[in-house]
């Protein structure tokens, strides 16, 4: 069914409408909304009291913080800690990080859904950011030092940018700015992720080849220019750290599982539970109620692909869930576990035809019944948010128990004369580590940096803490050193520290 609005605008003959239609988009006030209430959910709900996390603490250590450099494996990419090094270099606080991340995710959110406006309908982009935004995953990796969901919002940058860039000229201006704007929007994310960017460009690519109407060399130009530029600083690293490229994509082959072909989606629909990371992900499904709109979500993007055609936004649609599942299928089929932000770009992408949908079940009734419809569709928007906000407070109380867990555990260690320069290795050698200030090394694992020999001559010469289970036997280079029971969390198993005997423990 064609609205009154969708009707009254100008198109191309793809359907989409372009800068140069005579007609200016809608107000934008609504977009402007959703992003501020993005924000203070964010303050509210997703940043008091967190603490970092291993991931974050490996990101934020090589621009700045609390440490030297934590051992960059080889699947990681150093995007966002470019993005977060203007705050990461001048302190180490984890509330001002993540006060900087909120805010400027927010001013993302509002840029991306803006960059649509010349080609869906104000009311459409609000609506699907409300939907993404209101995700406990969205609003948990807001203010976190991870990449997922600034690919998210590259995604439909670039999406966005594609679509204005290949729209037919004849009712005014070309947007000239769509190109390089496609072109960086690639360029991030594969800075960001080179996986994800990758599976990005690969529809955007295709549809530039294979729509008749599409093919101008400016577009693919510039996505391919993108996943190229963007993937230049990790394919030089590989050669200058890793031993090669061939190296680094074994090794990060390696660290994420062997690839292949898998069948994780019920993995992803257990993860949903709040499960930052499922793997292996063998763990009962015990909040059915959590993945409700996980199900619901295909019917809506249906619903809305087909609204959207009616309405003569098909293009649009079709190559924003197009590139959604280019970008979901890599971890649903090749990885055997799952984490929810792994599938933050799809979703984002998705939210456009699931909004369309939406907005199709109110449009479809009679104009008598459209606020009992518009009513019952809020009371299921405001429960579907109050799940989302169940799951959310969950997960952010882990994150408040990891801040306390690492905090207690470095103020136990400094007080054994573990100070920097100093050394974690064991259990957890990361984040302790972070928080104690320390550099942290380990002789197996991702890392492998350093042997027990290596490490058994640096205790020569700095503090070095050994942390293990309680109970466990420490390595053979460290069976003689003082052990101490370190201060544990509610819910966190119990840590032994074997100190270096030149550590100086603080007295009085």
């Amino acid at each position: 069914m064609t609205t009154p609005e969708a009707s009254a605008l100008p198109r191309s003959p793809s359907g989409t409408r372009h800068p140069g239609d005579p007609r200016p988009p809608g107000r934008a006030w609504p977009l402007a909304a959703v992003a501020v209430a993005f924000v203070l959910a964010q303050l509210a709900l997703a940043v008091p009291g967190t603490g970092l996390g291993w991931d974050e603490a490996v990101y934020v250590s090589q621009v700045g913080g609390n440490a030297p450099p934590a051992y960059f494996s080889a699947p990681r990419a150093r995007g966002i800690s470019y993005l977060v090094a203007p705050v990461a270099a001048f302190t180490a606080s984890t509330g001002v990080i993540r006060l900087y991340l909120a805010l400027l995710s927010g001013a993302a959110l509002l840029g991306v859904l803006w960059l649509w406006r010349a080609v869906l309908p104000v009311r459409v982009l609000a609506l699907a950011g409300a939907l993404f935004a209101g995700l406990w995953v969205t609003l948990f990796y807001g203010p976190r030092v991870m990449p997922n969901l600034w690919c998210a919002f590259g995604a439909l940058a670039a999406v966005g940018c594609f679509l204005r860039a290949v729209a037919p000229p004849g009712r005014g201006r070309r947007d000239r700015r769509a190109v390089p704007g496609l072109g960086a929007a690639v360029a991030a994310v594969t800075l960001l992720r080179p996986a994800d960017g990758l599976w990005l460009a690969l529809p955007l690519l295709a549809a530039a080849l294979l729509v008749p109407a599409w093919r101008r060399p400016a577009p693919p130009v510039a996505t391919a220019a993108g996943l190229v530029l963007g993937a230049v600083p990790w394919v030089v690293e590989a050669y200058t750290s890793y031993g090669g490229l061939a190296a680094r994509l074994h090794r990060a082959g390696e660290i994420q599982g062997t690839l292949g072909w898998y069948f994780s989606v019920d993995d992803h629909v257990r993860a949903l539970a709040g499960r930052t990371l499922c793997r292996p992900c063998d763990v009962p499904w015990e909040h059915p109620w959590t993945a409700l709109w996980w199900c619901a979500l295909p019917l809506l993007v249906a619903g809305g692909f087909a609204a959207a055609v009616r309405a003569g936004r098909g293009t649009a649609a079709v190559l924003a869930t197009a590139t959604a599942a280019s970008l979901a299928f890599p971890y649903l089929f090749t990885i055997g576990y799952a984490a929810p932000r792994f599938l933050l770009p799809a979703y984002a992408l998705l939210a456009l035809p699931a909004a369309e949908g939406v907005l199709a079940v109110t449009g479809a009734v009679r104009p008598a019944r459209r606020r009992l419809v518009a009513g019952l569709l809020a009371a299921v928007f405001l429960a579907h948010l109050a799940v989302q906000y169940a799951v959310l407070d969950r997960t952010v109380g882990y994150s408040r128990s990891v801040r306390a867990q690492f905090t207690g555990v470095a103020a136990a260690l400094r007080g054994l004369g573990v100070r920097p320069p100093c050394t974690v290795t064991g259990r957890e050698y990361v984040p302790i580590g972070y928080y104690t200030g320390c550099s942290s090394r380990q002789p197996r694992g991702h890392d492998g940096s350093i042997t027990e020999a290596g490490l058994a001559e640096l205790a020569r010469h700095r503090p070095l803490a050994v942390v293990v289970h309680a109970g466990k036997a420490p390595p053979a280079y460290a069976a003689g050193w003082p052990v101490t029971r370190l201060p544990s969390a509610p819910g966190w198993r119990a840590f032994d520290a074997y100190v270096s005997p030149g550590a100086r423990p603080e007295t009085g």
